[in-house]
């Protein structure tokens, strides 16, 4: 069975150039970066090589950036750190209501060890209320966190603005970026976030390396304790093959972006279009305007969507179910989180966005990538109304 694969948002596939290059460095480069011997200088050079290229593509500086294991790690050593590094001010927090797990998660632990967390809520579009987090910071806060795009439902959120918001209280922002690389155009300087969150595994590098963006001057205490790796403020000997193929990947990235972002994101065209011409009764989930794109340049960095991102819901039917039919049928798709999903549990984030048990209940996420193709959205589109059609008849 030739498989179609539709969650580009959990994993990506390692992108073969990168895959060849990191076997081969597998081979050759496996000193330790903090051993002064021929292979350990070797090792190192692949290192800050690594970091001033993620450094360029980002247009920071190379000693603002913290390679770290995953995604995860990254939002934790941001959360964990600055409220650690900060606590003498107060111990409030600020988050939203539909973060990663992975930043969640880490605010409930920190609300275990004493510290007090405000999460935002967001509106039916899945946007959160700004005047709600300017009325939510006090002078004992410490560290806002809010997401750029949303894992489940792709919706945009109003980084720039919420940073703004943070940046004029005197309160270090952080933002989870790890879906947002690779499939959105963003100016870090612009933005002025003080964190930022990435993770290789979703824009073609392998598993195992993700980075943080730490603004020059901003105080974190490090979250996993050890040597001096990363300027002291992540222990442990670095995942050189990993690291280098988030570099190689971001290489790749920073060459075809925008065209990709239009050509994705005319796929997700088809697929919303096709569902609504086949399909009765289905919902997507998170965009307002239900807005395609059109091609047109100028439009892409006002999406409010991601541009590979479409979340449905189909009346009538469980989502889960749906997910396994489609399996079956060699079609992969999501039905929340990859995170969360295996517990195959309530979608937190469809839930603070207030929307119905049976809209929740029938939602699907559909996540396109690189290697998809038009053929393969036409096939998606043939199979999925008899699916449909076989659930609810069951139901």
């Amino acid at each position: 069975m030739n498989r179609i694969y539709f969650d580009y948002n959990a994993a990506t596939p390692v992108d073969p150039s990168v895959a060849s290059r990191i076997y081969s460095s597998l081979k050759d480069v496996f000193g330790n970066p903090s051993s002064l011997h021929f292979e350990g200088r070797r090792a190192r050079q692949v290192l800050d090589d690594a970091r001033d290229e993620t450094a360029g593509f980002l247009k920071c500086l190379s000693s603002e950036l913290i390679f770290t294991g995953s995604g995860s790690e990254s939002n934790n050593t941001a959360i964990k750190g600055v409220a650690e590094a900060y606590v003498k001010k107060g111990k409030h927090l600020v988050t939203t209501a539909v973060e990663h797990s992975s930043v969640l998660n880490t605010f409930k632990y920190m609300e275990s060890r004493g510290w007090e967390v405000t999460y935002i809520k967001v509106d039916g579009g899945g946007m959160p209320d700004l005047n709600e987090l300017a009325s939510s910071i006090r002078d004992d806060t410490t560290l806002v966190s809010m997401m750029m795009a949303n894992n489940e439902t792709g919706v945009i959120l109003p980084v720039k603005e919420a940073s703004a918001i943070s940046k004029e209280k005197g309160v270090v922002f952080h933002t989870d970026a790890v879906q947002a690389v690779g499939k959105i155009d963003f100016d870090l300087n612009e933005l002025d976030v003080d964190l930022l969150s990435m993770a290789g595994h979703k824009f073609y590098a392998p598993k195992g390396a993700g980075a943080l963006y730490v603004r020059k001057g901003v105080l974190i205490e490090p979250f996993i304790h050890g040597g001096s790796q990363e300027l002291g403020r992540r222990g442990g000997t670095e995942n050189i093959a990993a690291i280098l193929g988030f570099q190689l990947a971001l290489r790749e990235l920073k060459n075809s972006s925008v065209d990709e972002m239009i050509r994705v994101g005319k796929l997700k065209n088809a697929v919303i279009t096709g569902i609504r011409e086949l399909i009765n009764d289905v919902e997507f989930i998170g965009d307002k305007t239900n807005r395609l794109i059109s091609g047109d340049l100028s439009e892409v960095p006002h999406l409010e969507t991601l541009p590979n991102t479409v979340c449905a819901s189909f009346k009538g039917v469980s989502g889960e179910s749906l997910l396994i039919a489609l399996d079956m049928e060699g079609i992969a798709v999501s039905a929340g989180s990859a995170c969360t999903s295996g517990a195959l549990g309530r979608s937190h984030v469809l839930s603070a966005m207030g929307l119905e048990e049976e809209v929740i209940e029938g939602a699907v996420r559909i996540s396109l990538g690189r290697w998809n193709t038009m053929e393969e959205v036409d096939l998606f589109l043939q199979i999925l109304p008899t699916i449909i059609k076989r659930l609810r008849s069951e139901g």
